[in-house]
């Protein structure tokens, strides 16, 4: 025991107890580190000083939105304000594509749809035939272009209303076969609530009279203010 206490009092034995505490001290100072970096872990969050700022071109909505600057707050909005933007202008021009597709292309209104039910009656008429050549398939196409790379040719087109509703639609393009070459025209009307009727389709070749497929004006039509009753003609 007495050896102890002389041990104790001694310089050396003082030396040893001032390392011993600053020995203590660093551990504790690790352990309360480690503590606070486990509780980080944890929790799932890094301070702000640790991961890098968010800007409008490297937010990738990780961070949580209450752990941002007021800074990043108004880049995250840029940011999808952006991203909204684009979509809403794809959404646009996808239904302005689709209406597009719809009005001149599927709808029986259609421009195409016209020109199509033209050149099919064209194409099986004998005088028409006769007309331009029936060697091979007759060809129906647009205007002439001053860009001759240009395959698809406009079609001149006229559409209209009257004073009394009654949609009216004019066109004209040409038509080729293997010996001339032709202008098709036509006009057809549609009454509301009623289906398109022609009002006349007809070909014009050089130095040769007009071919009317289609001609309302000299077609007769079927009087129904007259009733026929035992070989009598009644007015109604």
């Amino acid at each position: 025991m007495n050896v102890k206490i002389l041990l104790l009092a001694s310089p050396r034995c003082h030396a040893f107890r001032v390392g011993l505490y600053r020995l203590n001290n660093s551990q504790c100072r690790v352990c309360r580190n480690s503590r606070a970096y486990a509780t980080q872990d944890l929790s799932g969050r890094l301070p702000t000083s640790s991961r890098k700022q968010i800007t409008v071109t490297n937010d990738d909505g990780r961070v949580h939105w209450k752990e941002l600057t007021v800074k990043e707050k108004v880049a995250r909005t840029t940011q999808q304000t952006f991203n909204f933007g684009i979509i809403l202008t794809g959404l646009v021009m996808t239904g302005g594509c689709a209406y597009f597709l719809y009005t001149e292309v599927i709808s029986t209104d259609s421009k195409t749809v016209q020109f199509n039910r033209a050149v099919d009656r064209i194409r099986s008429d004998s005088r028409v035939k006769e007309a331009l050549g029936s060697d091979h398939k007759i060809r129906a196409f647009g205007e002439p272009t001053w860009n001759r790379w240009a395959r698809a040719r406009p079609i001149a087109s006229n559409r209209y209303k009257d004073s009394q509703g009654t949609e009216h639609f004019m066109m004209h393009f040409n038509a080729e076969g293997s010996s001339r070459r032709g202008i098709v025209n036509l006009h057809t009307f549609k009454a509301p609530g009623a289906e398109w009727e022609y009002k006349y389709l007809a070909l014009d070749v050089k130095g040769q009279p007009r071919i009317y497929l289609e001609n309302s004006d000299f077609t007769p039509r079927k009087d129904t203010s007259r009733i026929n009753f035992l070989g009598m003609q009644l007015r109604k």
